[in-house]
């Protein structure tokens, strides 16, 4: 059974992943990467998109001064995603069910088109705008045109213990910054929800807080000035990589323009 089964590999999917692997969590990320019918669960998942690919730019993502190419985006968030233990699978989820109505703690089953179920004790619905596989649970679904929202609290957390939302269907604004912040918001309450020894995200200068007479809390990590320039070497040689050359493929249209 897995700790974290994430349904979307779009942006807020993604962010929690990332979180919620770096945590120790064995983390499972299903998308039916834009397809229809989605591909089988047995592929490898580098294909899936999040409707950010159908952006020609992403422009107010900070950090970007010129914007970025969204897909370029996606991908090294779903690298990040890998490099932190998250695992992916293609694939569309169509119904979760508690394994035992009277003891939610021993998680959920996740049946899927074509494929093998999933059994994990822990489900983040990061799916926009798909949401039927939540039928049989009451998250506490809402609709508004033709779309349905979940409702959450602050953190993510639906009215089912174990079940959270993130991004766009948890109703947060449509906006690829936002929808990461909340990705990795409902990421720390699994974290916290699980009891993971996780404190931050910190990697901190050599005597940072032995410095001060402090162990250096789980989570962090002090780093010597050798290692931070190795560090830093290795991140700018993987970003000149990834930007050394325009991608090939446009963004994915939407489908109603499509064949037009």
């Amino acid at each position: 059974m897995r700790d974290v089964c994430i349904v979307g590999g779009g942006v807020a999917g993604l962010a929690a992943s990332i979180f919620t692997a770096r945590a120790g969590l064995d983390t499972i990320v299903v998308d039916a990467g834009g397809r229809s019918p989605p591909s089988s669960r047995t592929q490898s998942g580098d294909g899936g998109e999040s409707i950010l690919a159908r952006n020609a730019s992403l422009e107010n993502y900070p950090g970007f001064p010129d914007g970025v190419d969204a897909r370029r985006y996606l991908r090294l968030t779903r690298e990040q995603a890998r490099t932190a233990g998250s695992e992916f699978e293609l694939g569309r989820v169509t119904s979760t069910e508690p394994i035992d109505e009277t003891a939610l703690e021993a998680g959920f089953v996740l049946e899927t088109a074509g494929g093998d179920p999933l059994e994990a004790r822990r489900v983040i619905a990061a799916s926009w705008p798909d949401s039927e596989y939540l039928v049989p649970l009451d998250v506490g679904r809402i609709k508004r045109g033709s779309k349905h929202f979940v409702s959450v609290d602050e953190a993510g957390r639906t009215a089912v213990d174990g079940v959270y939302a993130a991004g766009r269907l948890a109703d947060e604004p449509h906006q690829a910054i936002v929808a990461a912040g909340h990705g990795a918001t409902v990421g720390l309450a699994v974290v916290h929800d699980s009891d993971a020894n996780f404190y931050h995200d910190w990697v901190t200068p050599e005597g940072y807080f032995t410095g001060r007479g402090r162990e250096v809390p789980p989570g962090c990590e002090e780093i010597g000035e050798d290692e931070r320039l190795e560090r830093d070497e290795r991140a700018r040689a993987r970003m000149l990589e990834a930007f050394s050359e325009p991608l090939d493929e446009e963004p994915t249209m939407h489908p109603s323009v499509e064949g037009k």
